[in-house]
């Protein structure tokens, strides 16, 4: 079973700093170019409510994936590290993930989400590209040569 919870409690804040690490590691790149170890110090910082959203997601009560939205600008919402862990992935969480954070930012007002990604995800990028993203001109710096743009207008 998956579930979905919206982090607000430090037990469940703990978690995600685990995954947020655990992702940074997998990601095999520094991540000093987007602030990620003050990101990380101040959780939940700008994804705290009630511009921004955190998510862990538990798959038979075992932790399992993170996400999360901030404000980029106005009516525009940046999502940031979708994570799913290895031994979770291919259960449909990725996809649990999105519809999950495409509703919450609409109940936020924003018009459209935007996501950096790397082309080494192919699997995010093919879930990103069947819910309507598409890729668009950089809207910030990634050093990451080859990183990809994305946006979904919210209807």
């Amino acid at each position: 079973m998956i579930d979905i919870i919206h982090v607000y409690s430090d037990e469940h804040l703990k978690i995600i700093r685990e995954l947020f690490l655990e992702y940074n590691n997998w990601l095999g790149i520094d991540l000093k170019f987007q602030n990620f170890h003050e990101e990380y110090a101040n959780l939940p910082g700008d994804y705290s409510e009630p511009d921004g959203t955190l998510i862990l997601i538990l798959h038979d009560d075992l932790p399992a994936a993170c996400a999360a939205l901030r404000k980029f600008s106005d009516g525009i919402c940046e999502l940031k590290r979708m994570y799913v862990r290895q031994k979770f992935r291919g259960k449909g969480i990725g996809n649990k993930i999105l519809i999950t954070l495409i509703d919450d930012a609409r109940s936020k007002g924003y018009n459209k989400i935007r996501l950096d990604t790397l082309p080494f995800m192919k699997e995010a990028i093919s879930l990103y590209r069947s819910f309507g993203f598409l890729e668009i001109e950089p809207y910030r710096y990634n050093p990451v040569e080859g990183a990809l743009y994305f946006e979904l207008e919210l209807k």
